[in-house]
């Protein structure tokens, strides 16, 4: 449908340069550059590195991107970014290049919310979300439990990690294996051809009196170091495929038996999972399970739209867009712990002098 907003994204939260278009809710391109080899050395991500390698990948992959989706630059209906959270040197980047085509090309800018976005890019895939929409994120940065009865607007928290995030416990544990970095898809393919119940480890925060949709991965993690540990003081092998299902089983049936309770309880007949761990084989398997005999509709997007992208930013954008929510001014700034019940950043505030300035000078080519 050609009214619909054709909108441009740009992720640059943590690694991974992401430049997305889409046409209200269908995909035109989504263009990734990812520094994941240079931070493999470190054993997790280096800000600086990230941020450099975004500022050289960021004009290459826009170009790619309106390349791929066949459309001019001149024929957008806005620019989104994501102004949070995240890394601030990476966010930054990001926000900076938003705003200057946003700016040259006089379209309205959308400062979104990573977590938001995450959530939103299922649209793409299995069409409108449901309102509201019950969300379990599960990443390398954060694990939550969100209530969307607005995606543009009105995101509830229902429950967070208090500790290690999911994907930082999968990147740990792999640290203990010596499996390298990142974690997570190799841990899920080694976990295959294991026994998952071979280990019994540690269920974080799941007994009567717990938060009922908080999660801890950090004694978990303590608990498989020192399990791998022990054998290793023994001169035993240590037999890496089992620890790693019976970690991974571990993780899994936490995450999906909180998000299936947070439904019942909510009243909500339905789950969305998205964030980089939900590219793993077993967490979709239990949560389909889970679902299916709960008699809640499970959406989960493919894993290319679950790590982070550029793809999501521009759901979120054409989301604003088709609702007519305010735009971003050119005084938007990233902010690397932008809360979840901001799913969008309408405008600075602020009464910076140069910013007011700025506004005055640019509002009519932005708004015409």
């Amino acid at each position: 449908m050609a009214d619909e907003p054709l909108v441009l994204g740009i992720e640059t939260s943590c690694d991974e340069t992401g430049v997305g278009i889409v046409r209200g809710t269908t995909l035109l391109a989504n263009a990734v550059a990812s520094s994941v080899d240079a931070h493999a050395r470190f054993g997790g991500v280096v800000p600086e590195i990230a941020s450099r390698a975004h500022l050289e990948a960021m004009v290459p992959t826009i170009e790619r991107a309106l390349k791929d989706a066949g459309v001019s630059a001149r024929d957008l209906d806005g620019i989104a970014v994501t102004a949070g959270p995240g890394l601030a040197g990476a966010l930054l980047v990001g926000v900076s290049a938003a705003k200057a085509y946003a700016y040259a090309l006089g379209k309205p800018l959308y400062g979104v919310n990573h977590l938001a976005s995450h959530i939103c890019v299922d649209q793409l895939e299995h069409g409108p979300l449901p309102e509201p929409t019950m969300a379990l994120l599960v990443s390398g940065g954060h694990s939550s439990l969100l209530l969307a009865p607005d995606i543009t607007s009105d995101v509830r928290p229902m429950g967070a990690t208090i500790d290690d995030a999911a994907g930082e416990a999968f990147d740990k544990i792999a640290r203990v294996l010596n499996l390298g970095f990142p974690g997570g898809p190799v841990i899920d393919r080694l976990a295959r051809e294991g026994d998952p119940s071979a280990i019994a480890f540690p269920r974080g925060l799941t007994g009567p009196r717990d938060p009922a949709y908080d999660f801890s991965f950090s004694g978990l993690k303590t608990a498989v170091a020192r399990w791998v540990e022990a054998k290793r003081n023994a001169g035993e092998e240590v037999p890496v495929r089992d620890v790693a299902a019976s970690f991974q089983e571990a993780v899994v049936d936490v995450l999906t038996r909180k998000a299936v309770r947070a439904c019942k309880d909510q009243g909500v007949d339905h789950l969305m999972i998205g964030g980089g761990v939900a590219a793993n084989s077993r967490l979709r398997a239990l949560a389909e399970e889970r679902c299916e005999r709960a008699g809640i509709r499970l959406r989960v997007p493919r894993p290319g739209l679950c790590t982070d992208n550029g793809a999501m930013v521009a759901a979120l954008g054409a989301e604003m867009v088709a609702r007519n929510r305010p735009a971003s001014d050119l005084g938007l700034s990233a902010d690397s712990s932008l809360p979840v019940t901001d799913p969008h950043v309408p405008g600075s505030h602020g009464h910076d002098h140069d910013h007011d300035h700025l506004h005055e000078i640019s509002k009519e080519n932005l708004y015409s």
